[in-house]
């Protein structure tokens, strides 16, 4: 496993992280305990959720199964913004909110502090200068220790950025959605977050499995694939039904053959190849799909191969 600095800042992380959304709330308590292990075995230092993620479950989860590990050991995030309860202010980026959301994430996640505590999305209702300040006290009260945001527009990160200024903790962390199919980040964001020394921890990089190459045009769904589960296909179904998508990914098999890995590996490798991102993220709920993932760490890709793969998906 590679380690890489979460941009200008003094913290590490591994270049594989791992995610619990759709995974960690739908397995069974060992099979989670599994992949954890197994995550620990392979390098990964970096574990990110959300409070959203199963209102809190994926939380408990990961209190528990964490608890056997060093704190010290691994780099914790996790999220707030999505609805947590029924109330009309559990939900948002209110100071409310954020104090109270970050409270019960440090209590079912079972630790004193957050590591990376993340806007799970931009609060149109609230002033970004209030949540500004809520993540500011945050960090000052030690219960924080770098706090960022995930699908934010450039023009939203350089409010927060101006808000921010030289009194108050500006954000270290990027979670965009990024991989072959989804790249609008790379025009405006990754280069703003470069200059202001944000990294960037992406998530879903094979696309929910369509960048696996599994999924093969005119052929029915594997069995056991999320593609074929209706509790889980809700976002990738739009790129199951798209004929043109799925043949592009075959088109990188011979790619993939030539760089000396699989085309999944040759997507997070993709990914990797970028300086501004820190860490990819990637989701598993069998140790085998996990240890396959974390071969992408350290492939580096020459110029040829990356041409190669833009043409496919010009």
């Amino acid at each position: 496993m590679n380690y890489r600095r979460l941009s200008n800042s003094g913290i590490k992380l591994s270049e594989i992280g791992l995610g619990g959304w759709l995974t960690f709330t739908a397995m069974e308590i060992e099979q989670g305990r599994a992949v954890m292990e197994k995550a620990f075995e392979l390098g990964i230092n970096f574990f990110d959720t959300a409070d959203g993620y199963g209102r809190g479950k994926c939380e408990e989860v990961w209190g528990d199964l964490l608890q056997s590990h060093k704190r010290s050991d691994y780099v914790l995030a996790t999220k707030v913004f999505f609805p947590v309860g029924d109330g009309v202010n559990d939900k948002g980026l209110s100071r409310k909110h954020v104090m109270e959301a970050c409270h019960g994430s440090l209590k079912r996640l079972r630790t004193d502090y957050i590591d990376i505590y993340q806007c799970h999305r931009f609060d149109e209702e609230t002033p970004v200068e209030e949540t500004v300040r809520a993540m500011d006290d945050l960090v000052r009260q030690g219960k924080v220790l770098y706090w960022g945001f995930s699908e934010w527009t450039a023009e939203q990160i350089e409010k927060a950025l101006r808000v921010c200024g030289d009194k108050y903790y500006k954000p270290q962390s990027s979670q965009p959605r990024y991989h072959l199919l989804s790249r609008d980040t790379e025009a405006k964001i990754f280069p703003l977050c470069a200059r202001a020394g944000i990294g960037q921890v992406t998530f879903s990089p094979l696309a929910q499995g369509v960048l696996t190459g599994k999924y093969k045009p005119g052929q029915p769904l594997p069995d056991d694939s999320r593609a074929a589960d209706e509790k889980q296909n809700q976002f990738i179904k739009r790129y199951i039904d798209d004929r043109d998508i799925l043949e592009r990914v075959q088109r990188l098999a011979p790619i993939a053959r030539d760089a000396g890995c699989t085309i999944a590996q040759l997507a997070i490798a993709w990914i990797l190849r970028r300086p501004e991102v820190t860490s990819c993220i990637v989701g598993a709920t069998k140790t085998a799909q996990l240890e396959h993932n974390v071969g992408a760490s350290g492939i580096k890709l020459n110029e040829d191969i990356v041409r190669r793969i833009e043409d496919v998906f010009a």
